[in-house]
């Protein structure tokens, strides 16, 4: 067992964030944001077709989410220290493996382990561990941890592109693969613990005040969060677990199908690939801050009224794209998706633990893992057949509209279950 160095008047649970905010930062390599940067590179080196490679990217893409389901469950039995080390270390070999991709098929193989190991379990695995260790300040340190997630979104894309033209796009894969396993697996090694009762310690560092507090429904004292652990099975007898999973589906949806296209969205609203660049930029640097503002908020509102907000913007991101022809109404709308994408990061990682409990999270949201990168593989399908079949994005763009607002109906409906008038319907 390793030593880990205790740091005085210092709750141990905030190191966990920052080494959280690290995974968050390191399942980079298994973004969209970083794989874009390799695309061009594949087609003009091996001459693939640009629907062969995207389609092999959607593929692997849903079936890293179906996988994600058994990720979750071995978080709940080895723990997330574990798990770190283990994904990491896979993650790191899929980064070297994608740089000795020569054919067709290895590529469809590197792109499975980088969206199930870097995607989705190096996404997931940090959610937990936080949730364990925070309750009431549990808003506050995952909207910490979301800095890792704004900050590789932020800087991935500009350090693929110097490493790809300044040596090539195999040394791009090589320096993610070593940074992984230079810097992510000894911190993980050294400083993660599973559980803050694993040092003698609890939640939030409280040794004296109990964790609960009376909820206040919109603003004032923090509201209270789930004492009672749900087994996946038990959950998944609440609606409100239902709920959920199709509000956690549909921005994946929407906003990886937007991601996908904005150049040519963009470019049929007579804008320049670089304005869409600089709004995805934009989304990202605004989302930094609104996800510190959203975390506070998290601890004193219904979880459900800010997905619900999500929806809200999401209806009107949909409607902008419809009049976003000059420069100022771009800027206004990365700024909006920012404020969306800050507060989404916030509302549905928090709302699992806040809703069944610290036991069994890993496998609970682990099956909310599971829709959101199956939303993502199934995003940008949509927009591109909506496109083909119209030579425009505006009919896509308005039959999308009913997503969101089939996802507002589910927040309202995704109140926080109790877990005896829902188990006691079952007798």
């Amino acid at each position: 067992m390793t030593k880990i160095i205790k740091f005085k008047n210092i709750y141990y649970g905030w190191v966990i964030v920052f080494i959280a905010a690290m995974g968050a930062f390191f399942s980079g390599p298994g973004q969209t944001y970083s794989n874009s940067a390799f695309i061009d590179q594949y087609i003009n080196d091996f001459g693939w077709s640009r629907s062969q490679v995207s389609g092999l990217y959607s593929l692997a893409t849903l079936i890293a989410g179906i996988c994600m389901m058994f990720v979750g469950r071995f978080i709940d039995r080895l723990g997330q220290r574990f798990m770190m080390v283990l994904v990491g270390s896979v993650l790191a070999f899929a980064c070297f493996y994608n740089s000795w991709v020569s054919s067709i098929w290895m590529l469809g193989f590197g792109f499975f382990m980088i969206r199930l190991f870097g995607q989705g379990s190096m996404s997931l695995i940090p959610n937990t561990l936080v949730a364990q260790w925070f309750i009431k300040k549990r808003g506050l340190a995952l909207s910490i941890m979301t800095l890792g997630s704004f900050a590789s979104a932020t800087l991935f894309p500009i350090l693929n592109t110097w490493l790809i033209q300044t040596w090539s796009w195999q040394t791009a894969w090589r320096f993610w693969g070593a940074l992984i396993l230079i810097i992510f697996i000894p911190l993980v090694l050294v400083g993660v613990r599973n559980r803050p009762e694993d040092m003698g310690l609890k939640p939030d560092g409280d040794l004296s005040k109990k964790t609960n507090s009376k909820s206040n429904p919109m603003i004032g004292t923090p509201i209270s969060v789930a004492e009672e652990d749900w087994t996946l099975k038990e959950a998944m007898k609440s609606k409100a677990f239902w709920a959920i999973l199709v509000c956690v589906g549909i921005p994946g949806m929407i906003n990886t199908g937007i991601t996908f296209h904005i150049i040519s969205i963009f470019g049929t609203n007579q804008l320049s690939p670089e304005i869409a660049a600089m709004v995805l930029s934009l989304m990202a640097i605004v989302g930094i801050p609104i996800s510190l503002v959203s975390g506070y908020i998290t601890d004193r509102i219904k979880t459900n009224y800010l997905l619900l907000c999500i929806f809200g913007i999401e209806v009107l991101l949909l409607l902008m794209l419809l009049v976003t022809t000059n420069f100022i109404m771009a800027v206004f709308f990365g700024t909006l998706w920012g404020v969306a994408h800050g507060i989404e990061r916030i509302g549905l990682n928090i709302i699992w633990p806040n809703y069944f409990g610290r036991k069994y999270i890993g496998s609970i949201n682990g099956v909310g893992a599971t829709v959101g990168v199956i939303g993502s593989a199934f995003g940008p399908l949509p927009f591109g057949v909506g496109y083909d079949l119209f030579n425009s994005y505006s009919p896509i763009l308005l039959i999308t509209l009913i997503f969101p607002v089939i996802g507002a109906i589910c927040a309202l409906i995704a109140k926080k279950p109790v877990k005896s008038q829902v188990l006691g319907s079952y007798q």
